[in-house]
């Protein structure tokens, strides 16, 4: 029997943006054809789903959740057994483009192990659209993740991605839970060099997405854009 495929399913970035402003018309036939989902979180899958007006019924679905709290191993491999058996599956994330900053990697390394196509479809990833939209180098850029939590580590990380992005040219991106967005950019503002030049992309893709690039020093002279609890990437440049 052949295997199935697994889909990479991007889904929108904002809850305020419906499905069909940012996916291009093509995902409608691959998302209508499937009944088997491995998502981040079922409640937000099948409420893009909905909002999508896929084909089939949402109850008729099945949904299996990957995310932080599954194990390695025998449950990603559990994910797996219905492709190995000739049925397709698609992946979500919660915002964005699954397997990047995404636990969704895990099941497409166990696919690429087993011998399964793994098929990326087109939609919007946070990560890019805030390379693009930054002015700071876009032939050689990072994505690092959070930094750390506590203050006295979280400035040194910083001074190690400013020294890396004028040292090297590479853009540096990372992101920080929402809630304390505001926290990490007075950071980054008391921190680097007034010189260096920073990128602050908010809500990607929604109404009032804010997108700036400005120097340290120039950031030092304003007030601070209120980003608290809203996503939001960062780059030094």
């Amino acid at each position: 029997m052949a295997y199935g495929t697994l889909y990479l399913i991007p889904c929108p970035i904002s809850d305020e943006t419906a499905p069909w402003e940012v996916l291009p018309a093509s995902n409608r036939a691959v998302m209508d054809s499937l009944d088997y989902f491995i998502v981040e979180n079922t409640r937000t899958a099948r409420r893009f789903l909905s909002k999508a007006g896929i084909a089939r019924p949402i109850e008729t679905l099945e949904f299996r959740e990957l995310n932080e709290h599954t194990l390695a191993g025998r449950e990603v491999e559990a994910l797996v057994e219905p492709l190995l058996a000739g049925r397709s599956a698609g992946v979500i994330s919660e915002a964005g483009v699954p397997g990047v900053a995404d636990p969704g990697a895990l099941v497409v390394e166990a696919c690429h192990r087993r011998g399964i196509r793994v098929v990326p479809l087109v939609g919007p990833s946070s990560i890019i659209l805030a390379m693009m939209a930054s002015g700071l180098n876009g032939q050689s850029f990072a994505f690092n993740g959070y930094l750390p939590v506590k203050p006295p580590e979280r400035a040194r990380a910083i001074r190690a991605f400013e020294r890396r992005a004028v040292g090297e040219g590479q853009s540096q991106l990372f992101i920080e839970a929402p809630y304390r967005n505001a926290k990490l950019l007075e950071q980054l503002v008391q921190t680097l060099a007034p010189t260096t030049r920073l990128t602050v992309a908010a809500d990607l893709t929604a109404p009032d997405q804010r997108i700036e690039t400005r120097t340290v020093a120039q950031w030092r002279e304003r007030p601070l854009p209120e980003i608290n609890r809203h996503p939001a990437i960062f780059i030094i440049g």
